[in-house]
């Protein structure tokens, strides 16, 4: 048989080539595991109990509605209206099976293949390879030495063919949190312009402030620009369970029904059910545990404050720091290789996330607490003995 050539170009997953070089680690230490974006505690018990209540139905595994379990949209409709000050409808909801199948959704929704899409580096890799997999070339939005992108360069990427510019915020795997004037200055752009602006709010609980993420769901016409992608899945620990949402105008989300017909039928049920039963019984616990990564983010900050090992924090914010290792000229790849087998640290190289090597690293701050950051210090500075 012949392999599709498009997808036969496209590297494997960084994430799993990260965890794959455990097999040959020293063991020497407890393994340090910093690679995975995901919440490092169990879902709330309110979640649990509903999840097990709805797998005793007789119609627990029954398929829902396409687009999503009417009460979950309804209730995510709520909630999005009330935290953002906007105007957001269960019409304008479509449940997916997590934020990466939002992404691939919409993306094919917008865009078919010779057209652009507009990527702020660093991007999230899947991002970039579901482009590449439908034949969308991904254009490069470099931000500043802030990393906040600016729309003044935006405004030179933008060609006939582009169908939308891409927003992660917080960011993913920078942890980069855009300011609403940033983000509001972006909308402004894509609908000169005419094309979609993406929000992924993937990270929106893990902010350190309570101040609405934007304010474009307050403008009436939001719809006819914006598209917000969204994810249960880190807000109530339910990554496995492949939950996240599509927000955007009802003639979009029309588009978006035939593809998630043709891929998934819909979102998994018992995902949807465990959703709807954060929105309406966990809120309170989403909010201790935001409260929880909010000390991680800033015991992390503490760690690298010395730059252990010359390594340097760029930045950090939702589940991530973006950080810079000092060792010139080598091949960041190498640099992960050497922390995962000899120092028994497990971290994502920026390759993930960049065109090129820029010596960048992802750490995920989930699973530090305690002794942790001053054992993560240990091992940064124990690299340049080796």
């Amino acid at each position: 048989m012949r392999l599709n050539p498009r997808t036969l170009r496209q590297i494997d997953s960084p994430f799993d080539a990260a965890y794959s070089l455990l097999e040959g680690r020293c063991k020497k230490r407890e393994l340090l595991d910093l690679a995975q974006g995901a919440p490092p505690y169990p879902a709330a018990p309110a979640v649990v109990e509903h999840v097990a209540a709805v797998a005793r139905e007789a119609n627990g595994g029954a398929y829902v509605e396409i687009a999503g379990l009417p009460q979950l949209r309804q209730a995510f409709a709520d909630e999005l209206s009330q935290a953002y000050g906007g105007r957001i409808s269960e019409g304008n909801v479509v449940v997916t099976a997590g934020c990466n199948q939002a992404f691939c959704l919409i993306a094919s929704a917008l865009a078919e293949a010779g057209d652009e899409i507009v990527l702020t580096t660093p991007f999230y890799p899947n991002h970039d390879m579901w482009l590449r997999l439908t034949g969308i070339r991904p254009v490069y939005l470099e931000p500043g030495p802030d990393l906040v992108p600016a729309v003044e360069r935006a405004e030179a990427l933008v060609t006939p063919r582009t169908r939308a510019i891409v927003l992660i915020t917080p960011g993913n795997p920078s942890g980069m949190t855009l300011d609403p004037e940033v983000i509001a200055e972006f909308a402004e752009f894509a609908a000169r312009r005419g094309i979609a602006l993406i929000l992924d709010e993937t990270y929106r609980s893990f902010r350190d402030t309570e101040e609405p993420a934007h304010k474009l769901f307050s403008d009436p016409g939001w719809d006819e620009t914006v598209v917000s992608l969204h994810s249960f899945s880190k807000d109530f620990a339910l990554p496995g369970y492949r939950v996240g949402a599509v927000v955007a105008s009802p003639s979009v989300n029309r588009e978006v029904l035939k593809l998630l017909d043709c891929v998934a039928i819909c979102a998994p049920r018992i995902g949807q059910e465990a959703a709807w039963a954060g929105l309406t019984g966990a809120r309170q616990w989403r909010r201790e545990r935001a409260g929880e990564l909010a000390a991680n983010r800033r015991g992390f900050a503490e760690a690298m404050a010395g730059r252990p090992g010359g390594f340097e924090l760029v930045s950090v914010g939702g589940f991530f720091g973006w950080m810079r290792h000092p060792f010139a000229g080598r091949p960041t790849g190498e640099v992960v290789r050497d922390l995962a087998i000899h120092l028994d640290t497990l971290v994502i190289p920026g390759t993930a996330f960049l065109p090129g090597d820029q010596g960048m690293i992802r750490v995920s701050v989930g699973n530090l607490e305690g002794e942790a950051f001053a054992d993560l210090s240990d091992r940064l500075a124990a690299l340049r003995a080796l």
